[in-house]
């Protein structure tokens, strides 16, 4: 199943974010990106403190929203865990290891991007 048919992009990332909250994922961001870019319509941007912790993290990740029959179209850079890109078509997750994070600047970056404030108890349920 694809995520754009289980939830609309913004309660996707609503879901992700809360997902990497819970292994205490750093400084996590929602970017509704739709108006300033084609290739989606959120980012969901988060850092661990480690190699292991964004690995982690991002298992978290694949694992819960599998079990609720969500599967990611593509993912790169599990193996190393420095920066893993899952991309679940409507919304691609960023999961950085803190220094690459600060060296890619992806808020900058993408700073026109709406900033949607993380709703734990609406990603929760």
């Amino acid at each position: 199943m694809t995520a754009s048919t289980t939830y609309d992009p913004r309660q996707l990332a609503q879901r992700v974010a809360a997902l990497a909250l819970e292994l205490k994922a750093s400084d996590v961001v929602i970017l509704d990106v739709r108006g300033v870019a084609d290739v989606t319509d959120c980012f969901v941007i988060a850092s661990g403190t480690s190699d292991a912790h964004v690995r982690g993290i991002a298992n978290h990740v694949l694992d819960e929203l599998r079990s609720e029959g969500v599967r990611p179209h593509h993912e790169e850079g599990l193996q190393q865990g420095r920066w893993v890109l899952l991309d679940y078509i409507d919304v691609i997750v960023h999961i950085f290891h803190p220094q690459l994070r600060e060296f890619y600047q992806l808020e900058r970056l993408w700073s026109d991007a709406e900033v949607v404030p993380v709703e734990l108890e609406q990603a929760l349920r």
